[in-house]
């Protein structure tokens, strides 16, 4: 009995220091370990909910997922164990930055730091930094907002998906029919700026202003017409152009053909070249220079403006002005400036399309035109009283 008792008395401590080295073992000679063999998962056992008053037991950690707790405890923000809990996302290393041969390092590779995103910040969500937000809008960028280049434009697209479906002869018409309905249709336009009746001292007259055009956005055929004349005398003068017109940019056309004078006065035909448009703040303008088949350089500027008083009440002033290079006696034109026209006219536009319209015109006769005048009679000056219609269709 003696010796089984010192026996039992050897092994206690023994017993007793298996546990507590087991407990001191490192964890992370854990995996050098052999894994085991997974055994067959069993169906888990349903669980009674806790009593009223008992606290659930926590889940045992699983020290195997906790990282390196050597770093010192000021620079843990995210503490390995609660990071392997999911309570927090722990900050990237910093990058070691190996410095080049001769010492000097080179700052400028480095990303700014943006103020207004920290990288402790930035790392859990809260802000992206200017840096990285500028590249991923680059990556994304397409259309107008990439950056401007002089690279080719890419070809149109050829692989049209209703090929598939219907005959590609019948939809290669279509396509056709459909450009040419947004864009390259075909209209014919006619205008009267002015059509009007002319009170005066003396004689009372007429005078229209009117173009018609057809063809398209860049190139038409124009048919411009004015003139004036006395109730009772007929027409005092007239004129009739017929001009190729073609688009030189969105707000201007330049134009060229002929124009043939009409009425009482000596027959000229005169080659035409001029322009007309819409010039800044919104002022309609049109001008052309006109040599006769007698050597007589003539031209003509002239421009309005519509100033709104209401959206249906305008004021239009208007101006035109009249030059020559050299005397025409037969046509009772002198050189220089001609003469001048200035009017005044307010129209009311009942629709768009119609618009009568009453004002005021001043005509004067300047330099030698004004002496042919008196010799034949006529007044230098002169002004009317006018009324009359706007119309286009």
């Amino acid at each position: 009995m003696t010796r089984i008792a010192l026996l039992l008395a050897g092994l206690a401590p023994l017993a007793f220091a298996a546990p507590a080295a087991a407990q001191s073992m490192d964890h992370s000679m854990h995996g050098q370990a052999p894994a085991p063999k997974p055994a067959p998962t069993p169906s888990p056992a349903p669980v009674a909910p806790p009593a009223p008053g008992s606290e659930t037991p926590a889940e045992p950690m699983d020290h195997g997922a906790m990282q390196d707790m050597s770093a010192p405890v000021e620079t843990q923000t995210c503490a390995p164990e609660h990071a392997a809990m999911g309570h927090c996302t722990p900050e990237p290393a910093p990058m070691e930055m190996s410095e080049p041969e001769g010492g000097a390092m080179d700052h400028g590779a480095m990303p700014a730091s943006d103020p207004d995103c920290p990288p402790e910040h930035a790392s859990i969500g809260h802000c992206t930094p200017k840096a990285t937000a500028a590249i991923e809008a680059g990556s994304r960028a397409s259309g107008t907002d990439l950056p401007p280049g002089d690279a080719t434009a890419p070809a149109p697209p050829s692989d049209w998906y209703a090929d598939r479906i219907y005959p590609r002869a019948e939809m290669e018409h279509s396509r056709h029919e459909m450009m040419m309905e947004n864009g390259g249709q075909t209209i014919a336009f006619i205008s009267f700026n002015l059509a009007e009746y002319q009170a005066r001292k003396g004689r009372d007259g007429f005078r229209w202003d009117g173009e018609a055009w057809y063809g398209g956005d860049i190139n038409r055929l124009t048919i411009k017409s004015e003139g004036e004349g006395v109730f009772g005398e007929g027409i005092e003068g007239a004129e009739v152009q017929a001009l190729y017109s073609r688009a030189i940019g969105p707000y201007f056309n330049a134009q060229a053909g002929i124009r043939q004078d009409l009425g009482p006065g000596p027959d000229r035909t005169y080659a035409t070249i001029g322009f007309e448009g819409l010039a800044p703040y919104w002022f309609e303008v049109e001008g052309a220079l006109f040599l006769s088949n007698r050597g007589d350089l003539l031209g003509r500027l002239e421009g309005y403006y519509d100033q709104r008083i209401t959206q249906k009440l305008i004021l239009q002033p208007m101006a035109e002005f009249n030059l020559s290079a050299q005397d025409v006696p037969e046509s009772g034109i002198g050189s220089g400036l001609s003469d001048v026209e200035l009017g005044l006219r307010l129209r009311y536009e009942i629709v768009k399309e119609f618009a009568p319209y009453v004002g005021v015109e001043w005509a004067r006769k300047v330099g030698d035109t004004a002496r042919f005048a008196r010799a034949a009679g006529e007044a230098a000056s002169s002004v009317s009283f006018v009324a009359g219609v706007r119309v286009w269709f």
